[in-house]
């Protein structure tokens, strides 16, 4: 089935339908979570003011609100991914792409849930975190969690899905190479800016994007 399905004539993989919606859904949830947080939190001198902001304590919870099914997503487009491989995976790139995901994803609830966390005890009294030595270790945390092991695990996915898709073919080249270079700017590059995180989500709509036209052309074909 899988011969029949999966690979075409000239050795190819078919991409796989269900990896592109879920890459794109993904995302979309992903950049829109992002913007939401960077737009209501002070990315520096933050003394936690913006916590007393209710339109921007709803405008965060609504982005940790979103982390999760992002994550879901996330974790189907591997799934899938994975699965329609089958015996073209290469068990090294296969290792890094799994193990780099599932800690990408780790990154990403840990710093959504310490985020939502800040926001609920502030917001309902029981905690005073405003310019307090308390806050300043938890935003520390949400940071690392966020803007170094997520955005390195997702440079290390960059890499390992760019050279599965490389050999495998199952996208043009140029957004394999395209990948590379994306994944080089996310290793390499110091996380001091903060939109560079926009980079992961919108490197996957473009690979997502591009899996499902070419399906697309080819059941037309």
């Amino acid at each position: 089935m899988f011969a029949a399905q999966g690979v075409s004539n000239a050795g190819r993989l078919a991409p796989p339908r269900a990896a592109a919606i879920a890459g794109i859904v993904f995302a979309v949830l992903m950049g829109v979570s992002l913007v939401l947080v960077r737009l209501a939190v002070p990315y520096q001198s933050d003394a936690g003011t913006w916590l007393t902001d209710p339109a921007r304590r709803n405008a965060v919870r609504a982005a940790v609100q979103l982390a999760p099914f992002a994550g879901i997503a996330f974790l189907w487009f591997v799934g899938v991914l994975r699965n329609r491989l089958g015996p073209l995976e290469d068990q090294f790139f296969a290792t890094v792409f799994l193990g780099s995901g599932l800690l990408f994803v780790a990154s990403l609830f840990a710093s959504a849930a310490f985020t939502g966390a800040v926001v609920e005890a502030v917001a309902s009294g029981h905690v005073q975190l405003l310019n307090s030595d308390t806050y300043f270790l938890v935003r520390q945390l949400i940071g690392e969690f966020l803007n170094v092991f997520a955005i390195k695990m997702a440079g290390v996915f960059m890499f390992s899905t760019s050279m599965i898709a490389f050999r495998t073919r199952i996208v043009p080249r140029g957004v394999a190479v395209l990948g590379f270079l994306c994944a080089v700017v996310l290793l390499l590059v110091i996380t001091s800016w903060p939109w560079i995180a926009l980079l992961f989500p919108s490197w996957m709509l473009v690979i997502s994007t591009t899996v499902l036209l070419l399906e697309f052309y080819r059941k037309a074909a």
